[in-house]
């Protein structure tokens, strides 16, 4: 998998802004994995990719390549990692002088796909590949619940599940597309232990009476509401889990 990063040369008349391309290469059944993306950023992203990749995709397809672009991300197969070197290099070049990008070499890699991601998705290694989720977009999204469900910012608890399922849907609508359920599995499961935890310390001195209210049984309430532990290991306790 090969990563470039492009940019407008100096003296250029195109003002494009400055950006990145990918070239992903990897070998499994002597096929290999290509992919530019990310030539050009902001909010006109989409647009300024097509019309300036046209010609690249024009290309690609003089040259008998089998390839899948996304507004600015694109795969392109090759038969080998050889063939994938060959292509970084003419890519590049047909970047550099045609369309007049500078490509970045410090950020310019050949790897296998499962170690490189694809619109938020990388590949499990294998015959039969199957989409899974960037670590880095789980990093993400794990960081931005735990600032939507922080006990500081002072509103009550329906407003901020009110607040997280907005942005709950549009990411579950994205990466529902990952062929590996079990990790959405257990992030539903986590988001219900940080609200959970946010409960339990909103409780206070009415924890033990919620808890009988939900009919959890007096000795497991009272042990419960008396325990020492955190409110992190709480959450996985039986008698808030019942609860």
């Amino acid at each position: 998998m090969v990563f470039l990063s492009v940019g407008p040369q100096r003296g250029s008349t195109k003002a494009l802004p400055i950006g990145r391309a990918q070239l992903v290469t990897r070998k499994t059944d002597e096929e290999f994995y290509a992919s530019f993306g990310n030539i050009v950023g902001g909010v006109l992203s989409p647009l300024l990719a097509n019309l300036l990749l046209d010609q690249f995709d024009r290309e690609v397809e003089k040259r008998g390549h089998r390839f899948v672009r996304y507004a600015d991300d694109a795969n392109l197969y090759v038969k080998s990692e050889r063939a994938g070197k060959r292509g970084m290099e003419s890519g590049s070049r047909f970047l550099t002088r045609k369309l007049k990008l500078k490509v970045n070499r410090a950020k310019s890699a050949v790897a296998r796909p499962w170690e490189r991601k694809f619109l938020g998705f990388p590949f499990t290694a294998g015959r039969k590949p199957q989409r899974r989720i960037a670590p880095q977009a789980l990093q993400r999204f794990k960081a931005r619940i735990r600032q939507m469900t922080n006990r500081t910012r002072g509103i009550t608890l329906a407003r901020m599940i009110r607040e997280a399922r907005l942005y709950l849907g549009g990411w579950r609508n994205y990466f529902g597309f990952c062929a590996i359920r079990s990790i959405l599995k257990a992030l539903d499961s986590w988001i219900r232990r940080r609200l959970r935890c946010l409960q339990w310390k909103q409780g206070g001195r009415r924890r033990y009476r919620e808890l009988r209210k939900r009919g959890v049984s007096r000795d497991l309430a009272w042990n419960t509401t008396k325990s020492a532990p955190r409110p992190g290991r709480l959450s996985r306790s039986p008698a808030l889990s019942f609860a």
